[in-house]
């Protein structure tokens, strides 16, 4: 089983809970969330001279990686903090994980290569496509 495998099932495993990591996701990723989902995640991400690391994502191609220092600059350290708090985790912990995880996902979530002109959807949408893209990694 590969890396992004692993994560994605430890992913899995939060999304079918419906809490923990699966949350700060989709306040990340979701139109609702809070964050601006992808669209706004793309901002955040400019912002932080980390546009190329993101258009990767979700363009075709290999997938740039991050550091959880460089995520933690493009989301905010109060961002990062809040969602670390609320899990019970450290700060660097949190944006080390997300730093692994949201590669893969976002280009997962992004098949086509391209962002969705209106984002993923809300909350409830994007837990459906996440259980559906976890499910086909078990």
């Amino acid at each position: 089983m590969g890396l992004f495998d692993s994560v994605m099932g430890a992913v899995a495993s939060q999304v079918q809970q419906q809490g923990g990591i699966g949350n700060v996701l989709s306040s990340l990723l979701a139109n609702n969330g809070g964050q601006g989902g992808l669209n706004g995640l793309v901002e955040k991400f400019n912002q932080a001279g980390l546009g190329g690391a993101v258009s990767s994502w979700i363009g075709r191609g290999e997938n740039q990686a991050i550091s959880g220092e460089q995520l933690t600059s493009a989301l905010g350290s109060d961002f990062v903090t809040n969602a670390a708090s609320q899990l019970g985790l450290d700060p660097s912990q949190l944006s080390g994980q997300l730093a692994q995880m949201l590669p893969g996902l976002v280009d997962k979530l992004t098949p086509d290569g391209t962002a969705p002109a209106g984002g993923l959807g809300n909350a409830g949408d994007l837990m459906g496509m996440l259980g559906g893209l976890l499910g086909k990694t078990s």
